[in-house]
């Protein structure tokens, strides 16, 4: 399964409420509780939580890839976030992060959650595209951008 086919607007939240790195990872696991894609919310915030404890995974340029692999979901899932005003994510190059993609995947599954992270890493080379999602008023436009509409 491609990376944009998980890409639909209940997986996606603009503006990003949260402050801070532990609040944005709660905020992203309860978009993908809300729109029903998993069903043990504790259990995927802790995967996640325990992933990110090990390294971060603020990359560069804006971009967080907060990621665990979990008995939590039964396939791949996806939840984007979107803080213009940037968080502090403990990225590489120091700088805040502005755009969120969450992936989790259950425990057998590397394939396709090393394609999804291959994906956003390709997706985030763009500028433009990157600085269009900041600047995306709401989650529709997020789709379009990145199906390329």
């Amino acid at each position: 399964m491609a990376l944009i086919d998980l890409v639909v607007e209940k997986i996606i939240k603009i503006p990003l409420e949260s402050k801070d790195k532990p609040d944005v990872i709660r905020e992203l696991v309860r978009i993908l509780k809300d729109a029903e894609e998993i069903e043990d919310f504790e259990t995927a915030l802790k995967a996640v939580q325990d992933r990110e404890d090990k390294q971060s995974t603020g990359l560069t340029d804006g971009i967080a890839v907060p990621h665990a692999k979990t008995t939590a979901v039964t396939s791949l899932k996806l939840a984007i976030g979107i803080a213009p005003q940037g968080i502090d994510f403990d990225a590489m190059d120091k700088q805040l992060s502005n755009l969120f993609f969450l992936l989790l995947a259950p425990p057998g599954m590397s394939g396709p959650h090393v394609e999804a992270l291959a994906e956003i890493a390709k997706l985030s080379r763009s500028k433009a595209l990157c600085k269009a999602l900041i600047t995306a008023k709401n989650a529709h436009e997020v789709v379009d951008l990145l199906r390329g509409e």
